[in-house]
């Protein structure tokens, strides 16, 4: 960060354990973090909440990446299951992946490989979603995904940390996947065009310093690649 005379007070607030199986723990442990900042009126530093909002609702990160040209995975939000019905039909292929808005853990989402299927999750998921909303998407099921840690300032001087190949396909949670850095199957051209979007997405949702996990997907059968998420 550059330096900053205006700043006479800190309060750095710490998020808990991050270990696979206490997701609880570290959402209680964010949410407490998120209670302090509303009480005592602070300013966020490194990423202010626009930035945060543009990288964690899904709406948000899909129309800042179509901002800037980097495709995202072929998807709508529904509120009901006849907007579910006419966005499945649009996509045009099983199977699909639905997701619930504001659930702990995914619950009520999954994956349809028909209609039946289809309108029994949706249904299930609109019950669980808070905001009774859920993102239905193309499956991204066997394709293959990579990760790139990118580090920046509020300068633009970034660098990327290292690429990380999931040696699981697209379906097996990251966290429970064998990874391997530096990526190993990507070409040198694949690996630079992957690096300079990874930028691209650093600037385009506004992180102003610090690292950050940016994931993409690559389909083998033609080479197709999306964002996930950041």
């Amino acid at each position: 960060m550059p330096k900053r005379t205006d700043i006479h007070k800190i309060m750095l607030l710490g998020a808990g354990p991050v270990v696979i199986g206490q997701g609880c723990e570290f959402d209680y442990s964010g949410v407490q973090a998120c209670k302090a900042l509303k009480r005592y009126h602070v300013e966020l530093i490194g990423a202010d909440a626009d930035a945060i909002a543009r990288a964690e609702d899904r709406r948000l990160f899909k129309a800042t990446m179509d901002g800037i040209g980097i495709r995202s995975a072929n998807s709508d939000s529904a509120h009901s299951l006849k907007e579910a019905m006419v966005i499945a039909r649009a996509i045009g292929k099983w199977p699909l992946i639905v997701r619930p808005g504001f659930t702990l853990g995914g619950s009520g989402g999954g994956i349809a490989h028909d209609e039946a299927e289809f309108k029994t999750i949706v249904e299930r998921g609109l019950e669980a979603s808070l905001n009774h909303e859920v993102l239905v998407e193309e499956s991204l099921l066997g394709w293959k995904e990579y990760e790139m840690e990118v580090m920046c300032d509020k300068r633009g001087t970034s660098v990327i940390v290292c690429s990380i190949e999931n040696m699981d396909p697209m379906g097996v949670h990251t966290g429970d996947s064998i990874t391997v850095a530096p990526a190993m199957t990507l070409t040198d051209r694949e690996y630079q065009a992957m690096r300079e979007d990874s930028l691209n997405v650093m600037r385009a949702i506004g992180i102003q310093t610090g690292g950050s996990n940016v994931q993409w997907a690559v389909n083998p059968k033609d080479g197709r690649r999306i964002i996930i998420e950041m």
